[in-house]
């Protein structure tokens, strides 16, 4: 078996193709039917199905650095569904369906693995709320159930039990809960979608939207003006910058999100555990690695700096769940800007420009709605303005109509 394998690896006939072999850049077009603003995963997404679903090709992926640079490649690629509202984990079940099949999809491995999110209950209170929360996605089609302290600890034999003095009573099991390569996601969208027509423009940063009568013509950037049918707007910890170019105020903040990752080890972690106390959640790589994230910073910032103060906060929590973790060192940290809206849902769909829409909103949240935001935009602008059952409870206008989705404490932090 090794020496065939070695003779398929060494075979020069064999057809390779590299995920890396993106078309080279161009000059932009005077005019595009779509313009997406924003190369990061949701971006790439809404170009890849418009263009293999609804055979829409004339579109223009505007990155203002390069593909998948932004908050894509600095989460912790966590996907789930284990939400708190009905509209939230409908959305999410519907992406996680789509990424299990993504690999397949692309012809390129995503790394998808699934291994269960662990969420924590110290307390009465949230071992009732965690029940509520396990009812809803059974009956929205996640797999999710409530398991007492005893399950935990077989569960996850290396925890510790009694973390800082709160003891753990129970723990939502998420059995949906996965992981994949966030690089990878963006890449293989990109991939896709430049095989069918689409063009991706990195490097190329939006400095204005042109209006006339209450609708978009097209936009401004540092390579031109460009005209256009329609825009989406998918740019993350940017959203209500890029919206105030476009005349209208977004209720979002930005704060800085950090996280870190460990030297690797041998496995030991199968599951994400998360503790609602702590407000710190762990997992370990394919590489070994264990990654250590948690809420986002006190503060409203446009930064990616990490601090000392927050990696000592999340060691300290670390080391609670699992005291040896204390031996091991710190390889990296890192830092990304989550638009945060008051009920901590997304803002997605029609925009008070018109022809104008949004992917916004997404705080912490964004990564693992990357299918299905692709989907769903693509089905909005494909439609002409349509908005999709779907993503009908994220609307902007939800917060003057006192509709707000509250998926606040949905996880293990403030997000």
């Amino acid at each position: 078996m090794p020496f065939s394998l070695l003779k398929f690896g060494l075979n020069k006939d064999f057809p390779f193709e590299q995920v890396a072999d993106l078309p080279s850049p161009t000059d932009l077009k005077s005019h595009y039917d779509v313009v997406i603003i924003g190369g990061g995963g949701h971006g790439v997404a809404t170009a890849y199905y418009l263009a293999k679903y609804h055979g829409i090709t004339n579109i223009a992926v505007l990155e203002k650095a390069y593909l998948g640079g932004g908050n894509t490649a600095r989460n912790t690629a966590v996907i789930r569904s284990n939400y708190l509202t009905s509209a939230g984990v409908r959305f999410y079940t519907e992406s996680v369906k789509l990424y299990e099949r993504l690999s397949n999809e692309f012809d390129f491995n995503i790394m998808y693995s699934q291994r269960g999110q662990l969420t924590l209950a110290h307390t009465d209170a949230t071992v009732r709320a965690f029940r509520q929360r396990a009812e809803v996605n059974k009956h929205f089609g996640g797999r999710t159930e409530l398991i007492d302290r005893q399950a935990v600890g077989e569960l996850v034999p290396s925890l510790n039990l009694d973390p800082a003095g709160l003891p753990i009573l129970a723990g939502l099991w998420h059995l949906d809960g996965a992981t994949a390569r966030h690089d990878a996601v963006a890449w293989g969208y990109a991939k896709g979608a430049t095989q069918r027509g689409v063009e991706l423009h990195q490097l190329t940063e939006v400095t204005g939207v042109d209006i006339e009568a209450g609708r978009v013509t097209g936009v401004q950037t540092n390579r031109g003006k460009v005209s256009c049918g329609c825009v989406v707007q998918a740019v993350s910890g940017l959203s209500a910058d890029v919206s105030r170019m476009a005349g209208f105020h977004l209720p979002i903040v930005a704060y800085p999100l950090q996280a870190m990752v460990t030297q690797p080890v041998k496995p030991f972690l199968d599951p994400h555990v998360s503790s609602s106390a702590l407000h710190c959640y762990v997992h370990q790589t394919s590489r070994g690695e264990i990654v250590i994230g948690g809420g986002s910073d006190p503060y409203p910032l446009y930064g990616t700096r990490s601090t000392l103060e927050l990696k000592e906060g999340l060691i300290a929590s670390a080391v609670e769940m699992f005291p040896f973790m204390s031996e091991m060192r710190l390889m990296r940290q890192w830092a990304g800007i989550t638009d945060m809206t008051s009920d901590y849902s997304p803002i997605m769909g029609l925009s008070p420009v018109e022809n104008y829409y949004l992917d916004a909103g997404w705080g912490t949240w964004g990564f693992k709605a990357t299918p299905i935001c692709g989907v769903t935009m693509a089905e909005l602008v494909a439609s002409g303005g349509k908005v999709p059952d779907l993503i009908a409870p994220f609307s902007l206008d939800r917060f003057d109509a006192f509709r707000q989705v509250n998926e606040m404490g949905a996880t293990a932090a403030s997000h």
